[in-house]
């Protein structure tokens, strides 16, 4: 039983093998996905997959990257989107220092009306942070949140922050890509992380495993290599290692924290 809490399977790199992966993904234990949307060019991808397939929950937001090419329309038509579909997550939201010329005025200005699209409609939220943990800490203390709660997507902060992101009400997500030997620091920040808000991701097709851990290997064309959706399960074994757990002990544990946030 098997919970992947983000990946985004509408992305076009997945294009070229999108027919072999979705009848195979039930197959591996999943039982549910959250598929995320980041910019309104992608939201009626996302909606046509969660209409085609049971087994996967829409979420629709406005990333970081993509909040300057925002049309005047882009919070009415998310708002339109997450009332045609009751138990879509508001996301892939949040902040970015990383990328280049990072606009973080408007950054915050989406992120605020995002969160308060997620307490509007009663739904949970999903939060992307790179480089930006201390801002997003403030800017999560000044809000109204979800009463269900949030999650840190690929959990990168400190193990030291853990705890006020709790009490406001975060859920912790670790990605395949962990694996790699330079994400080993990384990883141990999970042992922090308290075993009630512990979720596992793929975040395909980006985050993939290092190839000694990578069952599913895949390669786009120009040869970058890609995170396939099926690798859900290298997280779960990253989880139950840095935990000291047995697999089918965590299978359990995710599957109720996943219930808690989602529903």
């Amino acid at each position: 039983m098997l919970y992947d809490a983000h990946n985004h399977l509408q992305d076009e790199r997945l294009d070229p093998w999108r027919e072999q992966i979705m009848p195979m993904l039930p197959q591996t234990g999943l039982v549910e996905m959250i598929v995320n949307g980041s910019c309104e060019e992608d939201w009626p991808a996302v909606a046509d997959l969660a209409r085609r397939y049971s087994w996967i929950r829409p979420a629709f937001g406005l990333h970081p990257w993509y909040v300057k090419e925002r049309t005047q329309d882009w919070a009415t038509t998310l708002k339109q989107l997450l009332v045609d579909h009751p138990k879509a997550v508001v996301g892939e939201i949040g902040l970015d220092r990383w990328i280049e010329n990072p606009d973080i005025d408007a950054q915050l200005e989406c992120l605020r009306t995002q969160l308060a699209l997620a307490v509007e409609l009663d739904r949970p939220a999903t939060l992307h942070c790179l480089r930006a943990f201390g801002l997003l800490e403030e800017t999560l203390r000044s809000c109204t949140l979800p009463r269900h709660g949030f999650l840190l997507h690929s959990y990168g902060g400190p193990a030291e922050m853990i705890p006020g992101f709790v009490k406001l009400g975060a859920y912790f997500s670790l990605s395949p890509y962990f694996g790699h030997p330079r994400k080993t620091a990384q990883l141990a920040v999970f042992k922090s992380v308290p075993l009630d808000r512990l979720l596992a991701e793929t975040d395909a097709p980006d985050m993939w495993p290092p190839d000694e851990l990578n069952p599913h290997p895949l390669q786009a064309a120009d040869g970058k290599a890609l995170n396939h959706p099926a690798n859900l399960r290298v997280s779960y074994e990253l989880l139950a290692q840095v935990r000291g757990m047995e697999a089918t002990e965590l299978e359990k544990v995710i599957a109720e924290n996943y219930r808690a946030l989602f529903g």
